[in-house]
């Protein structure tokens, strides 16, 4: 299920999902330790008029309308109930200094009669999604709110209407154990226990009771402020009750306006059809990055219930293809921070792993360390490494900071380098298998290839600046031996496209993997291992435009041809991409095809929510969306393709 709505201040991220409804709530890392992952664990609302309860999961009875209306991570929803005659509208953000999710909740009364209206607000929480039922919650009647805690995670919910008054009535119960739906159940009769404590697998419900005239409308203030105790938790608290919501909102408005500065100079420079949905993107794209340096590739959590595992975690190399964007538009702290993270993560060898957590520790992995015939060797994806130092010679060419430079060279560019210069097969002169860029195979791909190739290039670019002459020299030559061997193994003749890779057998015969996978083309020649107008480019992306069917209407091309990874339809050559196919749209820039990357982009914003939210997949047959929305990778790509179309500097 789609998250149209995020909202983060790089501490606190919420997902709301197309109900209206928290169904994402990490904390104190975004991406990391998510309280509210789980069907069962939707923050439900309801509204009781009339002697009868509409939930706004009800599918037959809401209309949503979500957007980002300010220019700003302050999420606007309309929610309308015809049949109840009652709209909602919730205008909610995280505050940009406070750990607090705040909603403020218009509640209008579209009937011509007076009416008895009350709103519930419910709250379910596994607090560090463990286990184990040990959370606590409870009323404190001091602050008058709810206590929701586990170990060093509290999280108070209170909320009040524009006058101060606060709710009215509570319940606090048990859910999805010994029998028990939750307390959200205890409101259908539109009153409330006040049961006042629980443990175990604990909720919680809040009341607020209006009388509403016909046509009329009041609004309440709903918020959950988090903290590492529960005093840091009352404190926020006090600090929302005290200064109200309103003034919050203000204050993350602004935050939001100043943030966005570099972004909004660019976006008065690109295609006013894109401006906004540009501006959006690069929001999402901040909302996805921890304070402390991580950059998480999707925070919806909707895979866990159908996969292992989700993508709350950050792989290097998406991290780096999403900070491009923000180096080019001119931003420091995020790509610093980033760069942070990754020297610590690096190991004694040179390499980054697979993925990490938010916290740095390492992210699960599926790649072992034993491979065919006893072969030994890190479960890397060797392009991870590279790309990382690549972006990172980006972020020095466009700050120029010789400081920076001096404190990542020795301890990041220069193992980094010397991994990639020496990690190559003696009989290829490629680089040694690793695993590809879609985790899939082992082997060495072509895309590896390129930019391993690039890497090592701005490495060497680096050692002259810092007067390193002979790491220069040794990088700048293992970049040319790669480069000859790529022109002499990597090209296919008889299908006029590059080789998704090769492996070399124990006794030397070289196996080459003639899919056409569209990271190798892209590789290709945005990493400078073939020039972009050479034979093999454009005869590869002629093959690949047969092959796929690329048209005007269908644009939408998948990862590689046959793809199955969450395919629905055997017919199908593979779901749509909105990263591969944006891929395409710059390539149709670099040669001047501005009608067919026109097209693209069209069609990729065409296929956005309102809030510019993209997932990573379409389903070619139904159009549907497919796996995590949004994932932040695609929202780069997009963004960097509008930037490649400004020409003004």
């Amino acid at each position: 299920m789609a998250r149209p709505i995020v909202l983060s201040n790089g501490e606190l991220h919420v997902g709301i999902n197309k109900y209206g409804l928290v169904h994402d709530f990490y904390y104190p890392y975004v991406g990391l330790e998510n309280h509210a992952a789980g069907q069962s664990l939707r923050h439900h609302i309801g509204v009781w008029v009339d002697g009868a309860v509409s939930w706004l999961d009800d599918d037959t009875r809401w209309e949503f309308d979500f957007s980002y209306p300010h220019e700003a991570l302050v999420g606007h929803i309309i929610a309308k109930n015809r049949d109840f005659g009652i709209m909602l509208e919730f205008d909610d953000t995280v505050d940009a200094e406070f750990s607090a999710f705040m909603r403020n909740v218009h509640v209008i009364n579209l009937s011509p009669a007076a009416r008895d209206v009350r709103l519930f607000m419910h709250q379910a929480f596994v607090i560090g999604d463990g286990r184990s039922n040990t959370d606590s919650a409870q009323y404190l009647p001091d602050a008058n709110a709810i206590l929701h805690y586990r170990g060093r995670r509290a999280f108070i919910i209170a909320g009040q209407d524009d006058n101060g008054r606060a709710f009215d009535q509570y319940s606090i119960g048990l859910f999805d154990i010994e029998g028990r739906e939750g307390t959200y159940k205890d409101a259908e009769d539109g009153e409330l226990s006040m049961s006042a404590v629980e443990h175990g697998r604990v909720d919680s419900t809040l009341r607020f009771k209006f009388q509403l005239n016909p046509h009329s409308s009041t609004r309440l203030h709903y918020w959950i402020a988090c903290g590492t105790s529960t005093r840091e938790a009352l404190y926020i608290h006090k600090q929302l009750t005290s200064q109200g919501i309103h003034k919050r909102l203000d204050v993350t408005v602004k935050w939001w306006h100043d943030w966005l500065k570099p972004a909004k100079i660019i976006a008065d420079k690109i295609d006013s059809a894109h401006r906004d949905t540009f501006i959006k993107s690069v929001m999402i794209m901040k909302s996805h990055i921890d304070k402390r340096g991580a950059v998480i590739a999707s925070t919806d959590t909707s895979m866990l219930n159908y996969w292992r595992d989700a993508y709350a975690y950050c792989w290097p190399r998406d991290g780096a293809f999403v900070l491009w964007p923000l180096i080019r538009m001119g931003y420091k702290d995020e790509p610093y921070r980033f760069f942070e993270f990754c020297r610590r993560a690096l190991t004694a060898g040179g390499y980054l792993m697979h993925k990490y957590r938010a916290d740095g520790a390492l992210g699960s992995s599926w790649h072992p360390y034993l491979h065919d015939h006893g072969e030994v060797s890190p479960p890397i994806q060797q392009d991870e490494t590279a790309l990382v130092l690549f972006v990172f010679s980006q972020f020095y060419h466009t700050q120029n900071d010789e400081v920076t430079l001096k404190e990542f060279y020795e301890p990041m560019v220069v193992p980094m380098a010397n991994f990639l210069a020496s990690y190559t097969d003696h009989r290829t002169g490629l680089p040694k298998p690793t695993y590809d860029l879609w985790e899939e195979m082992y082997i060495t791909s072509t895309y590896t290839t390129a930019v391993t190739y690039a890497a090592l290039l701005a490495a060497a670019d680096l050692a002259e600046i810092r007067h390193d002459s002979d790491n220069a020299v040794k990088w700048r030559a293992a970049a040319d031996d790669i480069r000859q061997a790529a022109h002499r193994l990597l090209y296919n003749n008889d299908k006029k496209c590059f080789y998704k890779g090769l492996t070399v057998t124990a006794d030397g015969e070289v196996t080459v993997d003639e899919t056409i996978d569209m990271s190798s083309i892209f590789g290709a020649f945005m990493f400078g291992l073939f020039a972009v107008d050479s034979d093999e480019v454009m005869a590869s992306i002629a093959t690949a435009e047969q092959w796929f069917s690329v048209s005007e209407s269908n644009p939408g091309i998948p990862r590689y041809e046959h793809d199955s990874y969450r395919r629905s339809n055997d017919s199908s050559l593979g779901n749509w991409w909105f990263v591969t196919t944006l891929w395409l749209a710059q390539y149709y820039l670099e040669v001047g095809h501005l009608d067919r990357l026109e097209n693209i982009v069209k069609w990729v914003r065409d296929h956005m929510w309102a809030t510019g939210v993209l997932s990573e997949q379409i389903d070619p047959i139904t159009r549907d969306e497919l796996s995590v929305a949004p994932l932040n990778w695609s929202q780069a790509e997009y963004v960097s393709t509008l930037l490649d179309t400004v020409t003004e500097k």
